[in-house]
């Protein structure tokens, strides 16, 4: 495990504590940033996504989903908590703290963006951290291989749909050509990228020009990601100091929802009889975010300064220390699926 991994947590937070100072003493450069779109998408923002996400890309290997039926309850597991439970229980969640519970702090239209940007969480299961998460656990990378590769063909076709139905049904409009450009450019593209460049690179030889090719391109995945998270927090800035209890409001049903997704998927792996080195993985996937993904739809659906992307934002400031905590719960209850 690289420094990066080790020291995660320090990393990000330094970035959004230098995200947060400069976009406060320096609010005309990330206003400038902020005003460089094409068609809703701000491009310094997509080029950072894209450096994030096309080398995670690339790791994924495609042949590997021929080997889903050699244990097919792990895989079962990761797709029913990512597409039948976790989008709609963050919907449920989002609805009841914002319609309900905090209905008296929040005025309704923000509370609608705060909603939209915890969908779009919601309907983004991990692809990128997932692969930190199953060493950090001791999972089976190969089986972790596969999970990924079936959940990004799936993101594809079910993303915009569950998220259009979602953003309906809590009453917010969806501007359906923005979300599905959203999904090409972030999904569709980066995906076929990756596969295009693993295919023409494991002609050449056994496979080391692929790790060769992969060594080179992580520190830049790394720097995209620290980019990524002091831009954003910088451009919410100011929101940032003038409502410290926005965050804090956010922070409670993505708290909630992070937990009792865990709990949840845990139980059934428990349940299922799945072995540790499969379970840890699993839970991980359905537990985490693919906020890259979220926070890039956000602004492009609401905007830069919208509550939708700052709750997305938040998510990034949640997920970080959150899934530590699990990591450390999977790892001291591994002799729970030792017994089964």
């Amino acid at each position: 495990m690289g420094i990066f991994e080790r020291y995660l947590t320090l990393w990000v937070t330094l970035c959004i504590v230098s995200g947060v100072a400069l976009g406060s003493l320096a609010p005309g450069v990330f206003g400038a940033i902020a005003g460089m779109e094409v068609a809703h998408v701000n491009l310094v923002v997509a080029v950072l996504i894209w450096v994030m996400i096309y080398p995670m890309m690339v790791q994924i290997d495609f042949s590997a989903i021929r080997e889903v039926g050699n244990r097919p309850k792990g895989l079962l597991l990761t797709l029913v908590i990512n597409w039948l439970i976790k989008p709609f229980t963050m919907a449920a969640l989002g609805w009841l703290f914002f319609r309900v519970f905090f209905a008296g702090w929040v005025d309704p239209v923000t509370a609608g963006e705060y909603i939209a940007g915890m969908i779009l969480l919601g309907v983004a299961p991990c692809t990128a951290m997932v692969f930190v998460w199953s060493q950090l656990t001791k999972g089976d990378p190969n089986y972790t291989l596969v999970q990924v590769s079936v959940n990004d063909i799936i993101m594809i076709f079910a993303f915009a749909p569950i998220a259009a139905f979602l953003l309906g049904v809590s009453d917010i409009q969806v501007p359906w050509q923005t979300l599905l450009l959203s999904v090409v450019l972030y999904v569709v593209l980066p995906l076929v990228a990756g596969a295009w460049t693993r295919h023409r690179l494991e002609r050449k030889d056994d496979g080391a020009r692929l790790s060769h090719f992969l060594r080179l391109l992580k520190p830049w995945s790394v720097l995209g990601l620290l980019a990524t998270v002091v831009l954003l927090f910088g451009f919410q800035a100011e929101t940032i100091l003038a409502q410290p209890e926005a965050i804090g409001l956010i922070a409670i049903p993505l708290l909630i929802q992070t937990y009792g997704i865990f709990i949840i998927a845990y139980g059934a792996a428990r349940w299922l009889r799945l072995p540790h080195n499969v379970a840890g993985p699993a839970c991980m996937i359905g537990t985490s975010n693919f906020f890259e993904l979220a926070v890039a739809v956000a602004i492009s659906l609401f905007g830069l300064h919208s509550g939708a992307a700052l709750a997305t934002v938040v998510g990034v400031l949640v997920e970080v220390p959150v899934m530590l905590s699990l990591v450390s719960i999977t790892n001291r209850t591994r002799h729970w699926f030792e017994a089964v």
